[in-house]
């Protein structure tokens, strides 16, 4: 099979490290031969990791457009507020397109994005990398085997991780909406994916509560600095402390994140000067720390879904019933427990991968996008065209909390198509 290749865009950590490394583990199947990232600490880094030529890196995506189609595919991982403009012009250079999740941060640009990708001829691909973790391939396996039955109720519960809520959603990018949309889009629009999968239906009513997020000013101990670094009498105490919280490697959260010098002096030169060594209570986060959300869908199943910052570890649990019989399960252990009400059975099943990012979802996302577009075919498990509706019950839910009533899912959409191209 000939090695496919292809150009980056945003060379963050998911475009770089979560993605593009497989090019590094796997030297056969893919070649990264341009990349287009405005940091240039983070492109020249990208460059050497890659073997890219200088007149290959560019500051900009215009830069990389402008000339013309480099490679069969590209990867788009920048922030999600700049999505839209080079999807839309991947699409009209023929590539072969992965696209970092959300599609975009706003309600009528994804639906534009969505419904272009259902007339595109090429791979165009969702980074909604739950659907291929082995934990829930074999969730999906099992019902449809038709262990429970017919299936009535999903409980699912995002369990943020305080340590990746704080410097993801406080202290780092996606702290407010403005840069990269609602909390339940940018953490949670593949878990309404894979509800949806799950359900092998469509919701179509829903409703959402939140609560106020803590992390504001009101709630600072007494004589807490704005930075951590300027002499933080609470340093010996508050889990938040930014020069311990990054040099003790935690759930769900890389301490190196912060800095591409790991070295004890550069992650320290990052906490005094740059946004993660911010006290928590003194940022500009607005994004939700918990959000609730209940769901209706058209064949009469019924979901509860929680996201929340507050808890220790980062994991996913799902408890799916049935008429036969239930299912719980934790994603981080890949285990879950098929039960069944008539044998009283309790099979557990182990689902192997060596693989820790995202369960192995990283992985195997990339392993098919490859497979794809060698092949030429257009679709996937993770297709654009299908990923609409969950990024709409997103948008719902927000609009159902802020609004403080029920939202139809149909209506809610055939309002946001109305509205493309105006």
């Amino acid at each position: 099979m000939k090695k496919i290749t292809a150009v980056l865009v945003g060379a963050g950590d998911r475009g770089a490290n979560a993605y593009a490394s497989y090019a590094i583990n796997n030297p056969g199947t893919i070649q990264f031969v341009a990349v287009a990232e405005k940091n240039d600490e983070k492109r020249k880094h990208f460059q050497e990791v890659h073997h890219i030529p200088d007149e290959m890196a560019f500051s900009s995506w215009d830069d990389l457009f402008a000339k013309g189609k480099l490679a069969d595919a590209i990867l788009i991982c920048t922030n999600e507020n700049y999505h839209y403009e080079p999807a839309k012009k991947a699409m009209e250079q023929g590539y072969h397109i992965l696209l970092e999740k959300p599609i975009t941060q706003e309600p009528v640009t994804s639906v534009e994005i969505g419904d272009m990708a259902a007339n595109y001829d090429k791979v165009f691909m969702l980074c909604y990398v739950l659907r291929y973790t082995p934990f829930f391939a074999e969730i999906k396996r099992v019902l449809d085997e038709g262990a429970l039955g017919e299936l009535k109720t999903i409980v699912h519960c995002e369990n943020t991780g305080i340590a990746h809520f704080s410097h993801s959603y406080v202290r780092g990018m996606f702290s407010r909406e403005e840069n990269a949309g609602p909390m339940i889009l940018s953490k949670c629009c593949h878990d309404m994916d894979i509800l949806n999968w799950l359900t092998g239906s469509r919701c179509v009513r829903l409703s959402s509560f939140s609560t106020p997020t803590y992390f504001n000013a009101k709630n600072a101990p007494e004589g807490a600095p704005a930075r951590c670094t300027d002499g933080c009498p609470y340093s010996d105490s508050c889990y938040f402390y930014a020069p311990k919280m990054y040099s003790v490697p935690r759930s769900g959260f890389n301490v190196d994140m912060i800095s591409l010098d790991t070295s004890p002096e550069g992650k320290m030169e990052a906490l005094e000067t740059g946004p993660f060594g911010r006290c928590v209570y003194h940022c500009d986060n607005d994004v939700v720390d918990t959000q609730v959300i209940n769901m209706k869908y058209e064949n009469g199943v019924t979901v509860a879904f929680s996201m929340t910052a507050y808890s220790e570890e980062c994991y996913r649990t799902i408890k799916l019933t049935g008429t036969r019989g239930e299912i719980e399960g934790n994603l981080e252990k890949n285990e879950f427990v098929v039960k069944d009400f008539a044998t009283g059975r309790h099979d557990t099943i182990q689902v192997s991968t060596v693989l820790d990012r995202h369960s192995g979802g990283d992985y195997f996302i990339m392993t098919d996008f490859i497979k794809l577009v060698r092949e030429g075919k257009a679709g996937g498990r993770t297709s654009t065209k299908g990923a609409v509706d969950s990024h709409v019950m997103c948008f719902a839910a927000e609009k159902s909390r802020k609004e403080d009533r029920e939202i139809d899912l149909e209506e809610y959409k055939e309002e946001l198509r109305a509205k493309v191209g105006k």
